[in-house]
């Protein structure tokens, strides 16, 4: 049955050029444990097919840390949390700049500006757009910016700044969302990811996986990024964080973590799947073989608030697995 399975998702992504479906979706799902690594030997053929050898990477810059308002359970940056995480005020122009020239240094193609808040004041948007309009003109990267909730103004001076992509998380299903957040509401981020598209900005749309979702939750969060069809798909894995409504949670298991990969490189075959926050955790020694699961980048370095493992390491792992770092 695991090869009737496989040859059906074999067919229908790399022979028809079709994503997989919410069943087939499902029935790779429910593959058993010793069928996987055919399941990522699939993922890798699409990724292959559909994406090249290309490695994208990028850093992540945390513009601004703690203090958010809003109450996502997995999140250290809440200001609702005793956690170990000391609220900083945003950054200048020119830290944002700097931090873009040490990424680009780095050897990072795409410089992300990450602030945590609900949505951005006039004061953080017009600094975030000077800075972003000054690092377009200096330097060969593209960059990114996650601000929280947009409106259709937000995302029309952004992209006059020069902004190329933003990131907006679904995180989970719709279904699951409000266990995870009850101060914004699934629908606000929906609003935001499609306000994006509209203006013709790159999507960066993902979440989180391990938050004590179902399997149904999964697919349907799947499905949901298939409808969006956004450019870029970060896949994160929980990292329970001390002082969180989420800090006792377990780690999902590395199997599983490969697994959800694979699926959604099947489920979205073009897009750039990218390896984000929770992959040293989560995968520990398997991370040669979590990049050929499907995923055609990874974030270089630290996660806004946790640990990544060295440059050098993760630069060796896409050498001695032939990937070419894109510039």
């Amino acid at each position: 049955m695991s090869d009737v399975t496989i040859g059906r998702a074999r067919g229908e992504v790399l022979e028809r050029g079709q994503p997989a479906e919410r069943d087939l979706l499902a029935a790779l799902a429910a593959l058993p444990a010793k069928a996987v690594p055919d399941l990522l030997r699939l993922a890798d053929d699409v990724r292959s097919r559909y994406c090249g050898n290309a490695i994208a990477v990028e850093v992540l810059y945390n513009a601004k840390k703690g203090g958010c308002s809003e109450d996502c359970n997995f999140c250290s940056q809440s200001a609702r949390y005793a956690t170990d995480v000391d609220a900083e005020p945003l950054s200048s122009v020119e830290g944002f700049v700097t931090a873009a020239r040490e990424a680009y240094a780095r050897g990072a193609g795409e410089f992300c500006i990450v602030v945590a808040v609900r949505g951005p004041s006039e004061r953080l948007l017009e600094r975030v757009c000077r800075a972003a309009a000054l690092i377009k003109a200096e330097l060969p990267l593209t960059v990114a910016v996650s601000l929280g909730i947009l409106t259709d103004r937000h995302v029309e001076k952004l992209a006059r700044a020069g902004v190329d992509k933003v990131n907006h998380n679904l995180e989970t299903s719709r279904r699951y969302f409000p266990s995870i957040c009850t101060t914004h509401t699934y629908d606000e981020r929906w609003e935001t990811c499609l306000r994006i598209k509209r203006r013709g900005l790159e999507l960066c749309c993902g979440g989180i996986i391990g938050m004590g979702e179902t399997l149904d939750d999964r697919l349907d969060f799947l499905v949901a990024l298939q409808e969006l069809r956004p450019e870029e798909v970060p896949i994160n894995f929980l990292n329970p964080r001390p002082g969180t409504p989420f800090g006792d949670r377990s780690l999902v298991e590395p199997i599983e973590a490969l697994r959800f990969v694979a699926m959604a490189r099947v489920a979205l075959p073009s897009a750039l799947v990218r390896f984000a926050g929770g992959r040293e955790i989560t995968l520990q020694g398997l991370q040669d073989l979590g990049m050929r699961s499907g995923a055609s980048g990874i974030v270089l370095g630290d996660y806004l608030t946790t640990d990544g493992r060295a440059d050098a390491e993760d630069f060796a792992m896409l050498d001695r697995l032939g990937f070419e770092v894109l510039a």
